[in-house]
């Protein structure tokens, strides 16, 4: 079930409410965290139910692994457990998602004929996986208090962080739902998550499938490209993916404060970073957390030297761009930020500083550049915009729509403040100011094809 759609605005999302907040006002505390739960699985099998079993049993196996890791055994009886537990995760998520890369490039290298799974990708799995491995950690760590199966499979199933994040932790989450404030309306919450949610419902369905028929054009279409139609393609694609996920992050939380609980920040204006750094910590932050708490640090992070701190970097990125997709491309876009990260810090130990516009310029085009390898399908798909972008051919005018959306999308981008920094203004103004985006966002969704957004991929 797509947050695009007419069956999560106008039947789901609103009956879930109404129920949940009706069973705690009966005082049915454990019934309307039992409802969520069934509620959330059901939002999650609507794509496919036969994949309801998959989350279900990571869900009892990951309780029962977190469970034992609470207890007061020692760490020699810890550790292995601690390790069964993250290796089951990673082979599962293993399996369905690099099942056939890695048989497909052993078949290249070996010449061998070994035939391909062609296994469909799990919904979230790759979110829910992360989620429940940090888990695990954070139990090892002591740092969870758990033992109910029902508040887990509700920190695991939350529908509106349950398909593409963020990636939340347990201690993040659980005090919110047990909060007795929480339990009851409070319109200030279901006023500004309304807001919120419709922000973002606009930037999918007004900008960020606008930007996708000119990036699919681009990519998947066109033959060859000239400057002009290159560049229009790269940032087309660039802007898609902004907006696409920008508008996710604001409708899950929006969504998610509809039910008095705040996710944490996930995306922060990411292009207006200055440099590389600053840019992974404005987006998919919860991700960039994720890797620099259970991967960076863990192999020693910047504590053993400049040779080991860089090759934590590259192994870092390289695994990120991995967990993006099973493609040679999400390698080497994971490689190229890698490289980039290790020169940034280097950089700045030599204590270089640049102008703010030539630090932002460099930054935008260094992102908007790799992207193009996390969009392409194919290696050939990247020779061609490349080609289109870096040898004068001939230039021809393109559409001056497309002209006028990329410089709106740069102005929204660079001078609008993002929308959980925004502060929300309960009166008649801003209410008709959303109702009108909201009006517009559900006419688009009506003469206009649903897509799903474009980390569901992921």
């Amino acid at each position: 079930m797509l947050f695009n759609s007419y069956e999560f605005i106008f039947l789901f999302l609103p009956i879930t409410w109404f129920f949940y907040f009706y069973l705690n006002n009966k005082r049915l505390t454990e019934l309307s965290k039992g409802f969520l739960v069934l509620s959330s699985l059901f939002f999650y099998s609507w794509w496919n139910i036969i994949y309801l079993p998959l989350i279900l049993i990571s869900m009892s196996f990951n309780y029962t692994i977190g469970s034992s890791l609470t207890k007061n055994h020692k760490n020699s009886i810890k550790k292995p457990i601690l390790t069964f537990g993250i290796i089951a995760n990673l082979s599962l998520l293993g399996y369905f998602k690099y099942s056939d890369f890695f048989i497909s490039n052993i078949n290249n290298t070996v010449g061998t004929n070994i035939p391909l799974l062609h296994l469909a990708l799990p919904l979230a799995i790759s979110f829910f996986t992360f989620q429940q491995i940090a888990y695990l950690v954070d139990s090892y760590k002591k740092e969870t208090h758990e033992y109910n199966f029902l508040n887990y499979s509700l920190f695991v199933t939350f529908f509106p962080q349950l398909i593409a994040g963020p990636i939340v932790h347990h201690k993040e989450m659980m005090p919110q739902f047990a909060n007795k404030r929480n339990k009851i309306k409070i319109y200030k919450n279901i006023a500004t998550g309304i807001f919120i949610f419709t922000i973002g419902l606009f930037k999918k369905v007004a900008i960020a499938d606008t930007f996708a028929i000119w990036a699919t054009q681009g990519f998947d279409h066109a033959i060859t490209l000239n400057l002009l139609e290159a560049w229009s393609t790269s940032l087309s694609y660039s802007f898609q993916l902004y907006f696409d996920f920008s508008g996710y992050t604001d409708m899950a939380i929006g969504a998610a404060l509809l039910f008095n609980i705040k996710l944490p920040i996930n995306f922060n204006s990411p292009y207006k970073a200055l440099d590389i750094q600053d840019f992974w910590r404005r987006w998919h932050m919860t991700l960039s957390r994720f890797l620099r708490d259970y991967i960076y640090i863990p192999l020693g992070g910047n504590r053993r030297g400049n040779y080991r701190t860089y090759t934590n970097i590259m192994a870092t990125f390289i695994l990120g761009g991995l967990w993006h997709g099973a493609g040679w491309t999400f390698l080497f876009w994971g490689f190229l930020h890698g490289i980039a990260l290790s020169i940034h810090r280097l950089w700045g130990k030599f204590g270089f500083k640049l102008n703010k516009v030539i630090a932002w310029v460099i930054t935008f085009n260094f992102v908007n550049i790799t992207w193009i390898f996390f969009r392409a399908k194919e290696w050939s798909d990247t020779l061609k915009i490349f080609k289109g972008m870096f040898v004068v051919d001939e230039l021809q005018m393109i559409n001056p729509i497309i002209i006028s959306m990329i410089f709106l999308g740069f102005f929204i981008t660079l001078f609008f403040k993002n929308s959980i920094q925004k502060k929300y203004v309960f009166t008649i103004l801003p209410a008709i100011f959303y109702g009108i985006l909201f009006t517009v966002s559900i006419y688009i969704i009506r003469i206009g094809d649903k897509s799903e957004f474009l980390y569901f991929n992921f």
